[in-house]
């Protein structure tokens, strides 16, 4: 019997010989690898911290001690070890095990993140919740696969650093976010790692630290830490933390369990702020995801043999791709264009323009918020910035948005990709809030386009626009249909709707990618005896006053369809318009209602919704058979 199968929680890790722990990690590789082949996720950050996470279990008492993961994708292993891993295929299922740690999934999971960052404040609150109790337990945060680019990491341990508390802050360095990591800390977090001769210094003082207190006592141990002190000040590549008030332990081999142990060990017999920083390679143990750490941070199911994709791409290309091609192309009639993202090139397709244009093009680290207001220092000097960030990321920077970009009325153009359902990811990477958080900024231009072609032709508008900022949404999906070149697409009329199909009685007014589910539904009821009009309103705000005028004159219900949530979405914000102009018109909202969003596909989560043509229909249809009662 293997090692693993014989581990229901990390009583039973404990119960293994120190000799033991080495082959359960190449069992931990080998399950992960297995079952992410036929699930998809972010394997390889989880391949990375295979020893860390057993080192981790083995030495702390979870989940008495709290151990609080930064980013959950990171945390494969640990689900494996902490009572999950018969349950393990059915990561990113239906009613399945997320992606990510959930508290209600696991105690084990102290707190729950997809976001990174914000490990060392959780932390914090926790080992500042266990002081005001009296209680005695350990706390540790684990920082890595690019938090310590966020500035809410240096926030927390500028707060940790000088409180004295208890706390262990362990920094995975990967070297890596999704994309290699950027930026000065990265650097430094380099230079530690190249310097040995002052790592053997260091280490060599602080051994003969403490071995003067096992012989001399207190008082000459005193002034031999007053002596590491200043050589770790004129020697130290790890001296940012010890300014911060941490005590620095590393750099260590984050594959090496005897070493990992050992200073597990060591480091949780003592009190106060300290840091332990751990080297580990990002898909350790699987030569695809080693020898392409980008592109193996996170992907669909694939043939573990060949590293190839289980489903071959087929079909027109993903919104993204169109975005990022359109971009790039753009980027050639307009030489004041310049592109940003916060350390996704990749996945936001502006790795297309980096590598047409790649001094304009720049990626920030995971640091949304610098991201937007870096874009406002551009747009005020004159640029043209496009800022592509995931709308559930966006939601970080939202003071950044409205403060420094809006209230200055500075043409940013955010490009909102995974905007809507977003399917395995599960909760916190939903993007259903943009269009309620985005109409709500004055000045703000509010769009999704129905296809490729709008997309770039509302790009075009976009860059076109100097009054302020504005806002594209599209999805993570195919695209309906493969779009023509660039410079073939002209740019959409500011604040036009497009009426695609005439009736009356009902209008569908759909938002983006529910156009072509509207169409479907006006042709599914016409052939129920039922005519409606379907009209693309790309533009959300500010909307096509004539074309509503001419909608309310013929219709006396207008059906909104959004893919995002209802609460202070688009329907809720036409019903507002229509209250005050025309309020015989009656307005419903079809949309994601106000809940919490699980895992699943993203297609099944459209229909669960009945956010499709024949949901669309289906919903129209009881609206009408509702009036027709109520008539009587």
């Amino acid at each position: 019997m293997s090692l693993l199968s014989g581990i229901h929680s990390p009583t039973d890790l404990k119960r293994l010989r120190r000799e033991q722990l080495s082959q359960l990690a190449g069992e931990i590789r080998e399950r992960l690898i297995d079952c992410c082949s036929v699930t998809g996720g972010h394997i390889g950050a989880s391949l990375g911290v295979v020893e860390l996470t057993v080192a981790l279990l083995y030495e702390f008492d979870s989940p008495t001690d709290r151990i609080v993961w930064d980013v959950g994708h990171q945390a494969y292993a640990w689900k494996l070890l902490t009572g999950r891993n018969e349950g393990f295929p059915t990561l990113r299922q239906t009613g399945g095990i997320s992606g990510f740690l959930k508290r209600d999934e696991s105690a084990y999971d102290a707190f729950g993140a997809g976001h990174a960052g914000t490990a060392m404040s959780a932390a914090l609150g926790m080992a500042t919740a266990r002081d005001l109790r009296g209680d005695h337990n350990k706390v540790v945060a684990i920082v890595g696969d690019g938090a310590l680019t966020c500035g809410l990491s240096y926030e927390a341990m500028n707060n940790a650093g000088h409180s004295d508390r208890d706390i262990i802050l362990v920094v995975n360095d990967n070297g890596m976010s999704i994309s290699p990591n950027v930026g000065a800390i990265s650097t430094m977090l380099g230079r530690i790692v190249a310097s040995p001769r002052a790592n053997a210094l260091r280490e060599g003082v602080k051994s003969v630290t403490l071995k003067l207190g096992e012989v001399f006592g207190d008082r000459v141990v005193d002034f031999a830490k007053n002596v590491e002190e200043s050589v770790k000040n004129l020697w130290s590549p790890g001296m940012l933390f010890e300014e911060l008030g941490f005590r620095y332990f590393g750099p260590i081999d984050g594959h090496d369990l005897a070493k990992l142990t050992e200073t597990f060990a060591f480091v949780r017999g003592m009190t106060g702020p300290r840091v332990v920083h751990v080297l580990t390679q990002k898909g350790k143990g699987f030569s695809f995801a080693e020898s392409n750490q980008e592109k193996w941070h996170g992907l669909a199911a694939y043939d573990p043999l060949t590293g190839e994709a289980r489903k071959k791409a087929s079909g027109p290309p993903t919104w993204t791709q169109v975005f990022g091609d359109g971009l790039a192309a753009l980027g050639a009639e307009h030489p004041d264009l310049v592109a940003i993202t916060a350390a996704m090139p990749s996945g936001t397709g502006t790795s297309s323009f980096q590598k047409r244009w790649p001094e304009r093009f720049f990626d920030v680290g995971i640091a949304e918020g610098h991201a937007v207001t870096f874009a406002a220092g551009l747009a005020a000097d004159g640029m043209k910035p496009v800022c592509a960030i995931y709308s559930t990321f966006l939601q970080r920077a939202y003071d950044n948005v409205i403060h420094d970009v809006a209230v200055q009325h500075l043409p940013v153009i955010f490009c909102m990709d995974r905007a809507g359902l977003v399917g395995e990811d599960g909760q916190t990477h939903m993007g259903l809030y943009d269009i309620a958080y985005m109409l709500a900024v004055p000045g703000m231009t509010v769009t999704a386009p129905k296809d490729g072609d709008e997309l770039i032709g509302l790009l075009k508008t976009a860059l076109a626009h100097r009054a302020g900022p504005f806002c594209i949404r599209y999805p993570r999906d195919k695209a309906p249909a493969e779009p023509r070149p660039a410079a073939e697409i002209p740019a959409v009329p500011y604040g036009s709707w497009e009426e695609l199909r005439r009736g009356d009685g009902v209008a569908i007014v759909a938002v983006g990618t529910m156009v072509q589910p509207a169409l479907a539904a006006a042709v599914q009821l016409a052939a129920d005896g039922i005519s409606c009009t379907a009209v693309n309103a790309r533009f959300l705000k500010p909307m096509d006053t004539a074309m509503l005028e001419s909608l309310t004159a013929r219709h006396r219900i207008l059906v909104t369809v959004e893919e995002g949530t209802i609460v202070n979405g688009f329907g809720a914000y036409l019903a507002e318009t229509m209250q005050t102009t025309h309020p015989e018109v009656r307005v419903v909202a079809l949309g994601v209602p106000d809940r919490l969003v699980e895992q699943a596909p993203r297609a099944e989560q459209l229909e669960a919704f009945g956010l499709t043509g024949e949901g669309i229909a289906r919903r129209i249809g009881a609206l009408l058979r509702e009036e027709s009662l109520e008539a009587r």
